[in-house]
């Protein structure tokens, strides 16, 4: 009787431990909403005029296919002015500029937690005179479990915004996702 509530016992771990094994993981499963802080890396010409980009994103993401996901987000992004000498008639001061980008995508799990993507929208001006512009970008990162239904993530973009003389810039996103 000892023997068999021993194999029993034995058993029932193996089980549940192969169970637990089984779970899907938190970065390519389930509905979430992450929070994150965004910095900008100005390119080309227009990191003639501004500097380093500093904003804030939320990014919502849901399942559509196995490994593959939805992915909507809105954000703030603000880029400081240089100063641009002018030779004999002075320094010019380039104007800040911020934008509020919107954005929808595609989010693929190329292995567990490391992701390609590619989002397209609209990044509406908040400097004056700054209007409306069309955005795509490319993107890639990894996500971190954390806790049940949460990661952290780390992503790298290239982002292009097509209104006159084309804001286009390296953004590095760091945010927390947890599962809704």
């Amino acid at each position: 009787m000892k023997r068999l509530f021993l194999l029993t016992a034995i058993a029932g771990i193996f089980a549940f431990s192969n169970v637990s094994a089984q779970k899907k993981d938190p970065a390519m499963s389930g509905q979430k909403l992450g929070i994150g802080v965004d910095f900008g890396l100005p390119t080309g010409n227009f990191n003639n005029a501004y500097k380093l980009g500093v904003g804030g994103s939320l990014l919502f993401q849901t399942p559509v296919a196995h490994n593959l996901n939805f992915t909507a987000s809105a954000g703030y992004l603000s880029f400081s002015g240089k100063s641009i000498s002018l030779g004999s008639l002075g320094t010019y001061k380039a104007p800040n500029f911020a934008a509020i980008p919107v954005k929808a995508g595609l989010r693929y799990f190329l292995a567990e937690n490391v992701f390609v993507g590619g989002e397209l929208g609209a990044a509406f001006g908040t400097s004056t005179g700054a209007g409306t512009s069309f955005i795509y970008t490319p993107n890639l990162g990894v996500e971190f479990p954390v806790a049940d239904k949460s990661t952290i993530e780390l992503g790298a973009r290239y982002e292009s915004w097509s209104k006159d003389g084309a804001a286009r810039f390296v953004g590095f996103r760091l945010a927390y996702n947890f599962g809704i």
